[in-house]
């Protein structure tokens, strides 16, 4: 890049303010649909790829019923969790991240989880992680972060110089690093791992009340985690190995199944609680509010043609149903949009009228042609609204309570604090030695790959998380750590600086 001039523009060239921290209303909450910068970028990024998706291409899936156990109309009129044993249709989509569409299921990546609840009031879709918590807490980043995560654009290799450097210009990763490095980075096929719905959602009832709520997913066939070593024994022997299995057991009739548990806070409890919960890179402790078992999934039957039903499922954290709502979650915020918006590119403006993404009950809208438009209107009503001739009306019952918000409109930055590194520590010493130690031979697998630079960056937000961690990774790799130590102890503008090129 030797152009005199190297301000960051948009694609007209306009100058981009703030690349690092969408625009939000008053600090962090809703993110504001005017961010043309955050839109061009997302847009931009979901249409990089043809025909499979840009993350999560590796995956497969099956269909199921999911069982109420638990009546919870006092916190939410969402038909779906309301008299105990009502079952719902449901379909289930297991998932690595960056891998392509023919990469190996067993490689160290996080696990997407993304099920869809054909519901009597429209379909509702819960898209989960196999972790509780993200890389990244402002969408703005999510495009970047998986650049870092794919391939070379020069050499099309994998790039651990990249991956690891964008990590650790992003100390707010760390939780979720620390998760991926563990044994928790490999499990043993989709049936033996949990799933977390990551955001914070809000329950809701015509009344005005509402709480706040989180999905957890346990898996009754247990968790079982493969070592790095038969990680990568597998992908040599089976790349399909998880899919594999999946379909195995479900042919044999031995169905997988997992446990719905939510925790619940009121408003009062979410304000006064230590972690920011709609913050996607920090979780709530089990201790302070217990699992509520809801319900359970069963997965039943395997697709009949896995292009139609499982390549074309599309599912989008935005589809809700009345009684379940939104929460000042900027991550949630823009992956409501986005995710509906990379479906249109991938599969059409009439995805939802696919056999895996049709709900149940009749749709009516105003909405019409477009490519592949196939769902001929049951009645003949004008595609406008208002009009005079008949036609569907909305229906306010049900509307989501408001939600106070003020101050100024700005790119409000998330910056990163101590109480960024409590959660990966507490992680980190719950582990027995054995997991510890098959932690830091993850990590300096994957680290000892990129340069020293990095790889000091890196090895001080470990020495921050906790000093122990640190000192061995340091250790292990070989580095200085005397230098470890000084890096730790600076401001992350300041180590950025430290361990630039020019120093």
């Amino acid at each position: 890049m030797n152009n005199e001039n190297k301000d960051f523009t948009r694609a007209t060239g306009s100058r981009v303010y703030d690349d690092q921290n969408s625009i939000t209303t008053n600090e962090n909450e809703y993110t504001i649909m005017s961010d043309a910068h955050l839109f061009e970028k997302m847009a931009h990024f979901n249409r990089e790829r043809i025909p499979e998706r840009i993350v999560h291409a590796k995956g497969g899936g099956a269909f199921g019923v999911f069982t109420l156990t638990r009546d919870m109309s006092e916190y939410t009129d969402a038909d779906i969790f309301c008299g105990v044993g009502k079952q719902t249709e449901m379909l289930a989509r297991f998932s690595t991240v960056a891998g392509e569409r023919g990469s190996a299921d067993t490689k160290r990546d996080p696990r997407g989880f993304a099920l869809k609840f054909y519901t009597r009031e429209g379909n509702y879709d819960i898209v989960c992680n196999d972790t509780p918590v993200f890389f990244v807490r402002d969408a703005i980043k999510f495009p970047d972060f998986i650049h870092s995560q794919k391939r070379n654009p020069v050499t099309n290799l994998p790039d651990m110089n990249a991956y690891w450097d964008f990590l650790s210009l992003t100390p707010e990763s760390m939780h979720q690093v620390m998760r991926l490095m563990s044994d928790n980075g490999t499990p043993d096929g989709f049936r033996h791992m949990d799933g977390f719905g990551n955001h914070t959602f809000m329950w809701y009832k015509k009344d005005g009340s509402y709480v706040w709520v989180k999905y957890h997913f346990k898996s009754l066939q247990g968790i079982k985690n493969l070592t790095n070593e038969e990680a990568v024994r597998l992908a040599g022997e089976n790349p399909d190995y998880a899919l594999q299995d999946l379909y195995d057991h479900i042919k044999a009739g031995d169905y997988p199944a997992w446990d719905m548990y939510v925790q619940i806070l009121t408003p009062e409890q979410a304000q006064e609680y230590r972690y920011d919960i709609f913050e996607v890179t920090k979780e709530i402790y089990e201790e302070d509010y217990p699992l509520i078992k809801v319900g359970r999934f069963v997965l039943n039957r395997i697709p009949t043609d896995f292009f139609a039903e499982i390549e074309q499922a599309a599912f989008c954290p935005g589809n809700l149903v009345n009684g379940i709502g939104a929460s000042p979650d900027k991550m949630l915020n823009a992956r409501m949009v986005f995710y509906a918006d990379t479906q249109r590119y991938r599969l059409g403006a009439n995805f939802e009228q696919l056999p895996s993404n049709k709900p149940k009950n009749m749709v009516q809208n105003y909405q019409r042609d477009g490519k592949m438009a196939v769902q001929i209107p049951k009645e003949p009503f004008p595609n406008y609204f208002p009009n005079s001739f008949g036609g569907v009306k909305p229906n306010p019952v049900g509307t989501p309570p408001p939600l106070y918000t003020c101050g100024y409109v700005k790119n409000y930055p998330m910056p990163v604090t101590p109480i960024d590194f409590e959660q990966p520590c507490r992680f980190y010493e719950k582990m027995t030695n054995e997991e510890k130690a098959n932690t830091i031979n993850n990590i300096c697998e994957s680290l000892g790959q990129a340069i020293e630079r990095i790889q000091y960056r890196q090895c001080a937000l470990f020495f921050i998380t906790s000093s122990d961690l640190g000192s061995k990774v340091a250790y292990k790799l070989g580095l200085n750590l005397s230098k470890v130590i000084y890096l730790a102890g600076l401001t992350q503008e300041e180590r950025v600086k430290r361990t630039s090129p020019a120093q």
